[in-house]
This record gives structure tokens, sequence and C-alpha cells, in this order.
């Protein structure tokens, strides 16, 4: 409905422009006015206000101008119904998305927040959509959402603001991530939401590695530095290219395309709690394979033996082609988070 009155209020732009050049060309043309006389001809008449004509007109101007003052009454009647019908329609478009927007924002629990949408936020929208995973976005300009043309969950405001992390509902929300050019917008983020809410993660962007300490006290969990990690991965295609490119291949592209994934021991059926990674066997039932685990505390051990126990609160860390993460799913019933 929106793209029909879109559609109309361009046809109404293209038909007042229309009567605009035909009466400047016909009274240049056909009654020899000059340029500035037909401008000034063509107004007064369209608008019907009234005034003089620059010089006295002959019997085929005034027929002309009769002509061009019917047409312009009828065009202008329908311009003026167009245009006013478009500015409604869309004005109440854009309530009816907001409030839509709201609702869904309402009902988000154990969500994301991306604070910017720049590169950085938006490659991090990306992957999280690709892992189905509940998040919003808040962003300050509202040009930038406008052009998104994505279906993402926005809001407009400024992530410094308290107000705005509270309309993105921060209390439900399991982890924040800020992405903002500034080191002290993000730090004032971090600040912020950490005392909204003391239990999620926070995870920061940093530019300057001065940053890095005081984004920690501020209470982000990890920091990253996006032009560090760019560099790193360039020398690392000049040393190690085949293993860079390999490991880029594990990278998320989308839904169907996913090669890696974090197994919650507390997803598996209860019966494989304490047991060990054999008995667990997922090489066999799904082809994926085990290449990492983090114990309770917090201990990463990558390739962990057959032996290592599944403890309560510690995760597998799984490789796999896209249809054997399919299966590993599947079969354990491991849940997803669906925007």
């Amino acid at each position: 409905m929106h793209k029909l009155y879109k559609s109309k209020f361009y046809t109404a732009i293209s038909l007042l422009l229309v009567v605009f050049l035909l009466g400047v060309f016909g009274y240049r043309f056909f009654s020899g006015f000059s340029w500035i006389d037909s401008v000034y001809m063509t107004i007064i008449t369209i608008t019907t206000v009234g005034f003089r004509e620059v010089q006295p007109v002959d019997d085929g101007t005034k027929i002309f101008t009769i002509i061009l003052i019917v047409s312009s009454v009828f065009i202008f009647a329908y311009a003026i119904s167009v245009i006013t019908e478009y500015l409604i329609s869309r004005s109440s478009f854009q309530q009816l998305k907001i409030r839509k927007m709201k609702k869904k924002i309402n009902h988000l629990s154990d969500h994301i927040i991306i604070c910017g949408y720049g590169r950085n936020g938006r490659q991090a929208a990306v992957k999280l959509k690709a892992y189905r995973r509940p998040f919003l976005v808040i962003e300050n300009d509202r040009e930038v959402i406008e052009k998104s043309g994505e279906d993402i969950l926005f809001i407009e405001g400024n992530a410094n603001e308290d107000e705005t992390l509270q309309r993105a509902g921060i209390e439900r929300a399991a982890c924040l991530i800020t992405t903002l050019p500034n080191d002290a917008d993000n730090l004032f983020v971090v600040l912020s939401s950490r005392q909204l809410n003391k239990d999620m993660s926070i995870i920061s962007r940093a530019s300057q590695e001065a940053s890095q300490r005081k984004l920690k006290l501020a209470g982000a969990d990890k920091i990253i530095m996006p032009d560090k990690i760019g560099g790193d991965h360039m020398a690392s295609l000049v040393v190690l290219p085949d293993l860079i490119e390999f490991m880029d291949q594990l990278s998320i592209e989308g839904e169907n395309t996913i090669n890696l994934e974090e197994v919650a021991i507390e997803d598996l059926p209860k019966d494989y709690q304490y047991k060990s990674i054999i008995d667990l066997d997922l090489r066999k039932k799904t082809g994926c394979t085990v290449i990492g685990y983090k114990a309770p505390s917090g201990t990463y051990i990558v390739n962990p033996e057959g032996e290592t126990q599944l403890l309560p609160k510690s995760k597998l860390m799984v490789l796999g082609r896209p249809e054997q993460i399919k299966k590993l799913n599947e079969m354990f019933h491991i849940p997803e988070n669906y925007i």
C-alpha cells in the first residue's frame, strides 16, 4: 500500500512539472515571450493569482492561456490530494512500523544489543543472524537505519543514554556489543550498561591500546581491536597462507554454511553428563569432530583427549560440515534462537 502511495506521489509531481514546462515553452515559442516572461506568465497562470500579462496578447495566446488554466486547475487539485494522502500515509506507515518494532523488542529476552551500525556493527549483525541469535541495533543516524534495507530490529537513539539502553531491554539482555568509532563513547556505553545489568556479557571495540585497561575497569569482558586483528590477519596470509585461507573457510557466511558449533553439556541428554567424549561418540553419530573443551572453571583445552569428562557448565567446541552440524543439532535437540 505504501508503494502505491509513493507511485502516485511521483506521478503527481511529474504532471506538475509537465504543465510548467508546457506553459514555459508555449509562451516562449507560441507567443514569442522572453524566457523570463514565459516563466512569469506560466507561474501566474497555473497558480491563478490574477496578475496582469507582461504585454498585450493576441487571440492565440489567450486560447493557449485558457487551456493552460483549465488543465493546471485539475492537475493541481489532483496533485494536492495525492501529496497530502502520501504524507499522511507515510506518517502512519512509520508509526505502524515503530509500534510493530517496539512490540517485538518488548518480547525479546536473552538477546544481544549492538551499539552502532558501522562496518563492525554490520558484520556483527551478519554473524548473529547466521547463528539465528536474537539481537537488535541501537543507531543514532536515521539515514543509516533507513538505508539498511534489512529485516533487523533498530532503535533510533544515542547508546550513551540510559533511556535508550532501557528501551533496548538491557535488563533482559544476555550480551552487549558496542562498536562505536570513538573509544570515549564505547567507554561510556560500557560503564552505563554495566550499571544497568551486572550479569550480562559486554564486548567493546577499541581503537587505541591505551583504552583497553579503561574499558576493562568500566566493566567490559572482552575488548576487540579491529585494526590489530586486520593487520595480524594480513601478516599471517604471508607467513601461513594456506592455513589462514583454510581458517577463513570456517567463517560464517550464512545459515547454511556454519562449520563451527559450541555445545553446552546441559543441552545434551542427562545420560551423557559426567561421561567422556568417547562415550558421546559424536564422530560416528554425526560426523562432527570435537576440537575444543571449555571446563566449568573457564579453562580451554584444544583437541581434548577422548577420556575428558563432560562436566556440568562445560562446553564442547565442534567442527563439521554444514550438514553434519545440522545433524548434530537435530540429534541432540540443541536449541536455536530465532529473531
